[in-house]
């Protein structure tokens, strides 16, 4: 299983692993969020959500527990796939972290990016 990172369409990125880690920094409060994310047969769920703590639209999820000043918790999310703005106005980029490190895309101003199943991309599964 493999999910990829497509930007217009094209796949700009193969990642690999059993889960996939989403991190960015909210372009208002400045403060570092990460996602894990896991392939399923209908797309992606989101597995475990993180904070690093609280602010405009950052609130930790209802069951979150503070372990080493992160608020964590593990959301019931499913969708077929993610979609991501890339306008290159934002303080970070978005960072794509699987078994062989992680991948910054979408630092600058660029089309979305979507994170999606390989398979469902038509791309298959390895690169």
């Amino acid at each position: 299983m493999a999910l990829c990172v497509l930007i217009a369409g094209a796949v700009a990125l193969h990642l690999t692993g059993p889960e996939v880690r989403l991190e960015w920094t909210h372009s208002v409060e400045k403060i570092r969020w990460r996602e894990v994310w896991a392939e399923t047969t209908t797309g992606l769920t989101l597995r475990r959500a993180a904070v690093k703590g609280s602010g405009a639209g950052m609130e930790p999820g209802d069951s979150a527990i503070l372990t080493d000043g992160w608020w964590e918790w593990s959301p019931a999310l499913r969708v077929p796939a993610l979609h991501l703005a890339a306008s290159g106005s934002t303080v970070s980029g978005w960072d794509f972290c699987d078994l062989t490190g992680c991948h910054e895309l979408g630092a600058t101003a660029s089309a979305p990016l979507t994170l999606a199943p390989c398979a469902a991309t038509g791309s298959g599964q390895s690169p």
